[in-house]
C-alpha cells in the first residue's frame, strides 16, 4: 500500500471534491480518497501497481488539473 498526496487544482466545492472522490474510487486499485478544496489536495491510498498516470488521468477526467 502506499498513501500519496497529490495536488490538484480547480476544485472549489464540496461538489468537487466529490467528483474527483468518485473518479478516483471507479480504479481499481484505490483502497482510500480524500479530496479537499481549500487546500487544493486529494490523500489516496493505493494498492501496489496502481500507476500514477492512472491516478492522474482520472483526475483529468473529472475536470480538474494535477499539479507537478
Amino acid at each position: 500500500m502506499e498513501r500519496k498526496t497529490i495536488s490538484v487544482t480547480g476544485m472549489s466545492c464540496n461538489g468537487c471534491e466529490q467528483n474527483v472522490e468518485t473518479a478516483l474510487r471507479n480504479l481499481d486499485g484505490v483502497s482510500r480518497v480524500e479530496a479537499n478544496h481549500d487546500a487544493d489536495t486529494v490523500d489516496v491510498v493505493l494498492e501496489d501497481g496502481v500507476a500514477d498516470d492512472d491516478v492522474n488521468a482520472a483526475i483529468e477526467q473529472a475536470g480538474y488539473d494535477v499539479k507537478a
